[in-house]
């Protein structure tokens, strides 16, 4: 795994510098580190797709800490979605350590595999639950508590909406990472929730070297919510 890491610690930080930013190496080394886990933790259980694993540093670990720059500064407390193996929840607690986050899915394997990243990478900002987020339990639990809903491409828009409703309190910020043709998605959003979308940016994922006009598609949704 030692080799590994120095690997991943390389691409990360080269992906950073490329594109003009200077990151904190603490936190190159922690998504170096969370690479080896999550890279060692699918061996047994799929949490991202094998044929991925050559370029899990840039499709993966790259992007879902990237998006933490375009989380606005009145953002202090996030949920992430279908977290899976810790995407994006991970990455951007690590890049935002002063927020507090909760990672949830409703598998019990996986939210048992991203238990244990979370203590090895030492993160304290986070924690990990098993649960379903429409479930009347965790909106009792959780209700109003989050002004920032992150999720990685796992449900349509309209329905990270209304997972996001009982969740935020007066008004919160989705972002979602996304790719190809959105125009659906936002249709059907809007058929139910225009009235309450304040403000809505796609901004498109470009970066140095391998991604410059963003022939990838890669696409990052931020809608201001406000009840």
């Amino acid at each position: 795994m030692a080799n590994h890491h120095e690997e991943y610690l390389k691409q990360i930080t080269s992906f950073y510098w490329e594109n003009g930013i200077n990151p904190e190496m603490e936190q190159m080394e922690k998504l170096a580190l969370y690479t080896s886990l999550l890279v060692a933790k699918n061996d047994s259980l799929n949490l991202i797709s094998r044929k991925d694993i050559s370029s899990i540093i840039e499709n993966h670990i790259f992007l879902s800490s990237f998006i933490s720059k375009y989380i606005p500064e009145k953002c202090h407390r996030f949920i992430d979605v279908g977290t899976g193996g810790g995407l994006p929840g991970i990455p951007v607690a690590i890049m935002k350590p002063e927020m507090k986050g909760v990672l949830v899915d409703s598998i019990g394997k996986k939210i048992a595999a991203v238990k244990g990243f979370i203590d090895k990478l030492m993160l304290n900002n986070v924690t990990a639950e098993n649960a379903r987020v429409e479930s009347p339990e965790f909106i009792s639990k959780h209700k109003g508590k989050f002004d920032l809903i992150i999720s990685r491409a796992t449900v349509p828009l309209i329905v990270l909406i209304r997972y996001a409703f009982p969740l935020i309190g007066d008004k919160g910020v989705l972002l979602s990472l996304k790719g190809g043709d959105l125009s659906k998605e936002f249709e059907k959003a809007e058929i139910s929730y225009k009235s309450f979308i304040k403000k809505s940016t796609t901004f498109e994922l470009h970066y140095k070297p391998s991604n410059i006009r963003n022939i990838k598609e890669k696409k990052l949704v931020l809608l201001e919510i406000v009840k």
